[in-house]
Formats: structure tokens, C-alpha cells, sequence
């Protein structure tokens, strides 16, 4: 039944037996969850959204990481002949070598640029480790977007068709300005010299051009 009668007559709402405590207990319980829920998506949709910036690259990076050799480093600031004062830009930075060794080696101001944010963390960490976080910086950014006209050296280890895409930008910057590559030519742009570095485990082909 679903009412009970009292001795005079009167009828009243039943008692709730186990099953229905049960079921009013559980929608307590979604409406919690869900409060809750809601609570947190709102936090963080409050975050700075430079945290959410740094956890993936802005899009996926044109070439896979993959270092120059130390000796090749050396090779490519020795055939740019950097010197102190000289601005120079890592195309591609990585772990932040060829920047770390322009300014501790040779005395240049040098930024390293990469799309990839935990590249740029552990070029940071280097730079510390090696002293010169002062003289150094390294910027998340896309290479095709980036300026770099104030440079005096450039220097990349990416992709042919990398370099073949940057080439127009490259070809702009100001007379005087030395640009070194490791491995890939510039197509149709002719080197001013080409070099073979000899490591370990292969010779590695170094290319420059000089902006005129």
C-alpha cells in the first residue's frame, strides 16, 4: 500500500523504506560529484594561460632534435668567425649548445629559438649549469614567424626543406650577416665555403654564406 491509516481515520506518507534511502543517498551523492566537478573545471579555466602554453610545442616542430657533434659546434662559430659582440641566433636551438658555446667561447650575445618548450627548459638549465644565463636567451617560438633581422650570425641544423622555406627570410637580412649550416645546403644559393668536419663515427659537411 502506499498510504497507512492512523486509528482516526487520518491517512499519512508512508515511512521510506531501505531501497529508497539508498536511491535518495546516491542522487545526494551525483549532485556532490557534480558540484565538485564544475568547481574545478572553473579553476582551471582561471589559469594563466601561459601554463597551459608551456605543456605542448605550438604546433608539432619541423624536424626532429638531433645535436650537433661538439666538434661540429666548434667548426661552424670558428667559420663564422664570431666574435664578441656579434648577435647571434640558433635556429632550432635544441639543448642550447651552439648558443651556450657562442657566448662562453667567443663573447656573442646569442638567443637560441625553438618551438618545442621542453627544449627551451633544458637550454635554460644548461646555460645556468655553464654560467652564462646572463648573456644567453632562449625563446619558444616558430622559426617562419620569428625575427631575427638584428642578427649578425645565424647558424641551423634543420632540414632541406626547412632551410629552403626560411631561404627568402635568410637572403633579407643585412650585408655582412654570416649564416652557417650543418649538413643541408640552401638550394640554388650558392655557398661562399664549404668545410668537412671529421668525427667519431662520420664527416659532417658545414656550409656559410655571407649576406651581401
Amino acid at each position: 500500500m502506499s498510504e497507512l491509516s492512523t486509528r482516526r481515520g487520518e491517512r499519512v506518507p508512508p515511512r521510506r523504506g531501505p531501497v529508497r534511502r539508498a536511491l535518495a543517498a546516491r542522487a545526494a551523492t551525483a549532485i556532490a560529484a557534480a558540484a565538485i566537478a564544475a568547481t574545478a573545471a572553473c579553476g582551471s579555466l582561471a589559469q594563466p594561460p601561459s601554463q597551459a602554453a608551456q605543456a605542448a610545442p605550438q604546433r608539432a616542430p619541423d624536424v626532429p632534435y638531433e645535436p650537433s657533434p661538439p666538434e661540429v659546434v666548434d667548426a661552424m662559430l670558428q667559420l663564422a668567425q664570431v666574435s664578441p659582440g656579434d648577435r647571434l641566433y640558433d635556429l632550432g636551438s635544441g639543448d642550447g649548445r651552439i648558443v651556450i658555446a657562442a657566448a662562453r667561447r667567443h663573447g656573442a650575445r646569442a638567443v637560441g629559438v625553438d618551438i618545442d618548450p621542453q627544449r627551451i627548459a633544458e637550454a635554460n638549465r644548461n646555460a645556468r649549469a655553464a654560467g652564462v644565463d646572463d648573456r644567453v636567451r632562449f625563446v619558444q617560438a616558430d622559426l617562419f614567424e620569428f625575427d631575427f633581422s638584428d642578427a649578425d650570425v645565424v647558424t641551423m641544423f634543420l632540414w632541406p626543406h626547412v632551410n629552403l622555406k626560411l631561404r627568402p627570410k635568410l637572403q633579407a637580412l643585412r650585408p655582412g650577416t654570416r649564416i652557417v649550416s650543418h649538413w643541408h645546403d640552401l638550394g640554388e644559393w650558392q655557398p661562399d665555403r664549404m668545410i668537412d668536419v671529421r668525427t667519431a663515427t662520420r664527416v659532417h659537411r658545414v656550409f656559410l654564406w655571407v649576406v651581401r
